[in-house]
């Protein structure tokens, strides 16, 4: 059963933007928390954002908070990644997760979609 749907992936140019979407199934939705991780070629997996279920308070990276933004429409299930002004190191596929978790730590999120590639030419 397909938990996470993520979608919005692509190729842009350096400077563009992006929006990723997530569409999760109604129970996770309703009682999960969210997050964003992505994995750059050759490196593993990092933390980009979460977005508190209950408070609807987004938490991110130190290094991406001025750029990316976290938001979710409570009528198609669906959590977003705005990304703003990419560069080339912002290359990775990006995955959505859901947990009753509420960290960094992809050990607190038990779901995960199967990722979007995000692809920025110089």
């Amino acid at each position: 059963q397909v938990q996470l749907v993520e979608s919005g992936g692509g190729l842009v140019q350096a400077g563009g933007s992006l929006r990723l979407s997530c569409v999760a199934s109604e129970d996770i939705f309703n009682n999960d928390n969210m997050a964003w991780f992505r994995q750059a070629p050759g490196k593993e997996r990092e933390f980009v954002g979460r977005l508190d279920r209950v408070s609807n308070i987004a938490f991110y990276a130190d290094s991406l908070k001025k750029r990316f933004i976290i938001s979710r429409n409570k009528a198609e299930n669906t959590v977003n990644l705005q990304l703003n002004d990419l560069q080339p190191e912002d290359t990775a596929v990006y995955y959505c997760a859901a947990g009753f978790g509420r960290s960094a730590l992809q050990s607190d999120y038990a779901y995960w979609g199967q990722g979007t590639q995000v692809t920025v030419s110089s």
